[in-house]
């Protein structure tokens, strides 16, 4: 509905809002560089738990029509594509940290953890007991002392079962220990959603192609793509003559840029 709203007052304010565009250039600030290159972020999520809210910067298709028509070399000049990573960079570092802290929700209690530390040791001494115990009656059976024998392995069937009785315990532990539960909760890679490993098939490309997931997964494709693009285009420009303009931000000279994204599928 909304997006509906918002489109409709698009087509409302379209003359004013070209007006307004044909007055600005590529250079100018209130322009959206994502937009211009690739993807503005804000369009990316629209109506879902991540929607950031309209752009604050101008979304102008005649001028990123303009851009795209441009010259690889004037391309890089305006230096647009390391504003696009800037952008980028800065939600999916966002999205890395709600990863982070989601997962760490998902952990072990102090309790939980000191419980399960001595359910190991309760079953490591049991066990050590049970071995014992038959050495005891190998002993008694050798020395002819069948009664205390029979009282001894009677005893290491009861530790055996308590043995059990305690592995059980643990598992059970294991199995709803955490806020996850007994829904074995985890957290998605690419968005941060929670999973369920109890989820079907159906359920699970839910997630995979809905709109937050695919969102977060086309920005760190291109985030991770691109250092190699960069590359590439490095080796296919022929030199460049020096006309004392060279740009501050050619191939290279963000240092802002920290390739390679966090592993994710999709």
């Amino acid at each position: 509905m909304a997006a509906e709203q918002r489109k409709l007052l698009e087509q409302l304010m379209g003359s004013s809002s070209t007006s307004r565009d044909a007055q600005l250039s590529l250079d100018d600030p209130k322009v959206c560089r994502s937009y211009l290159v690739g993807t503005c972020p804000h369009d990316l999520f629209t109506n879902t738990k991540q929607d950031f809210g309209p752009c604050p910067k101008v979304h102008s298709e005649g001028l990123k029509v303009e851009y795209d028509a441009l010259p690889e070399r004037e391309k890089q000049k305006h230096g647009f594509e390391y504003d696009y990573i800037r952008d980028l960079h800065k939600y999916i570092d966002d999205c890395n940290r709600r990863i982070d802290a989601a997962q760490k929700r998902l952990e072990k209690t102090p309790e939980e953890i000191r419980q399960t530390n001595d359910l190991l040791e309760a079953i490591a001494d049991i066990d050590e007991n049970i071995k014992c115990g038959i050495k005891e009656i190998e002993v008694y059976v050798r020395e002819g002392q069948v009664n205390i024998a029979l009282d001894e392995w009677h005893n290491c069937k009861v530790m055996a079962q308590l043995k059990g009785d305690k592995e059980r315990e643990l598992k059970a532990l294991s199995d709803t220990s955490g806020p996850s539960g007994h829904q074995k909760l985890q957290v998605c890679d690419v968005c941060g959603a929670y999973l369920s490993r109890l989820d079907n098939d159906r359920r699970l490309a839910d997630h995979f192609y809905g709109k937050m997931h695919l969102g977060y997964a086309q920005m760190r494709k291109a985030y991770d793509a691109f250092p190699r693009e960069m590359k590439s285009r490095a080796r296919q420009q022929p030199p460049a003559e020096d006309d004392g303009q060279r740009g501050s931000r050619g191939p290279g000279g963000y240092r802002g840029y920290r390739g390679g994204g966090r592993s994710h599928r999709g």
